[in-house]
């Protein structure tokens, strides 16, 4: 071989070892300026008092970003599904009977909180349904992620998200200083929302209630607390006491031009807006506004007050609607009584239920029978399809319904 040649091979093997090594070394760069990123926030963190032992007690043993916290944070329900699809997963027979079973279950604390607070013990119930099913995402450690981590990751990778998650691990940072929980158990959302009923930091430094009387405010493990937290948040947001979040109404024929508009509950009655169920509105000089989540021809609502505090705990109308139709389901008043106008083929929440007791009672099925389709339920339906001689899409429908029927 000629010297010409062993020169160009070894060139030829360089630059493939090098290349090499710079791709294996990618993600050990991506870890060292997280690392770096952690090690450079702690100037910004003592700004506001954080200590160097609780700066090292919270990131000990943090090496990475939670890439499962990037991924989650492209994804939020609240603006992603139709409307009935997003009330059907939290509003239905299963969230209903669950909250009826805690509002016995936990019937002392529920009554004091009312009477201190002045909200109704149906919407904490539907609070804790929405925010954490009450109670049994905490029991998941898979969808739990650990805050400063989660926080650490959005400031770090996600500028839409930077400012607010700064603003949250400092927050996160404090709550750790104050001792009312330990980092092993300072878990919540991928953004940081945590305990039974989720509470962002800032919030739970502003509203944090100790209603158990341990010395801790712990939303994490204590029910009283975690519900008096949200208690709190409502009222000194300006809960009305004693009055309703909103009436479900049938509109007029052309009242879907008023959607968006706020006039008094006679005013809407004057202007041929009623309530399904033929009962009168309640103190009718109560300012409403007019919301059709489901477009032109759906079912209206007119919002009062209320609604708009439920907000604050989180921003989105679905959110907020869902919180107030189940307090009403739990309450025992009944759910809506208008559809929504579903595309063609498409199952209500009745036969969402039908639909996955059947499976159930043929063998497919094993898990809960909760009206959400999510990973079981679509394997179930395949299994089904594949044996039956049906395409194998996994999606629940009226046709698949009489398929079951029958």
């Amino acid at each position: 071989m000629t010297k010409i040649r062993k020169a160009l091979l070894c060139r030829a093997a360089a630059a493939f070892m090098a290349a090499a090594a710079l791709f294996a070394s990618s993600p050990a760069s991506a870890d060292a300026g997280f690392e770096t990123w952690i090690n450079s926030f702690y100037a910004t963190a003592a700004k506001s008092g954080i200590t160097k032992a609780t700066y090292r007690q919270a990131f000990s043993g943090v090496k990475t970003p939670d890439p499962d916290v990037l991924e989650k944070a492209r994804y939020q329900p609240e603006f992603k599904h139709k409307i009935w699809e997003y009330i059907d997963s939290r509003v239905n027979p299963y969230t209903r009977k669950i909250g009826q079973e805690m509002a016995v279950k936990h019937g002392r604390t529920l009554a004091a909180l009312e009477r201190h607070f002045g909200i109704d013990k149906t919407i904490l119930l539907a609070i804790w349904s929405m925010e954490s099913n009450y109670g049994a995402v905490l029991e998941k450690d898979e969808r739990l992620h650990y805050v400063p981590r989660a926080l650490a990751t959005l400031a770090y990778a996600d500028p839409k998200r930077a400012k607010y998650a700064k603003t949250q691990l400092i927050a996160a940072l404090k709550i750790l200083q104050n001792g009312d929980i330990s980092p092993r158990e300072l878990n919540g959302s991928w953004a940081g929302a945590m305990g039974h009923t989720q509470f962002i930091p800032t919030s739970y430094l502003l509203y944090a209630v100790d209603a158990d009387g341990n010395g801790h405010k712990d939303i994490w493990n204590s029910v009283p607390d975690a519900l008096a937290t949200a208690a709190n948040l409502l009222k000194k947001n300006g809960w009305q006491s004693g009055q309703t979040w909103g009436y479900e109404v049938s509109p007029p024929q052309s009242g879907s031009q008023y959607a968006g508009q706020t006039k008094t509950l006679a005013q809407w009655a004057a202007l041929g807006f009623t309530r399904p169920n033929g009962k009168a509105f309640r103190n009718t000089d109560q300012r409403a506004e007019l919301k059709m989540p489901g477009g032109a021809g759906s079912p209206g609502f007119l919002m009062t007050k209320n609604f708009f505090v439920l907000k604050r705990y989180n921003a989105s109308d679905s959110y907020a609607l869902g919180v107030g139709l189940l307090a009403d389901e739990i309450a025992g008043y009944g759910g809506m009584q208008q559809a929504w106008s579903r595309p063609d083929g498409s199952l209500d929440i009745k036969q969402k239920f039908e639909l996955q007791s059947r499976l159930k009672e043929l063998g497919y099925y094993d898990g809960e029978v909760d009206g959400n389709f999510g990973s079981g339920s679509k394997a179930a339906i395949q299994a089904f399809q594949n044996r039956n001689g049906l395409a194998p899409d996994g999606e629940p429908t009226q046709h698949l319904l009489k398929a079951l029927q029958n």
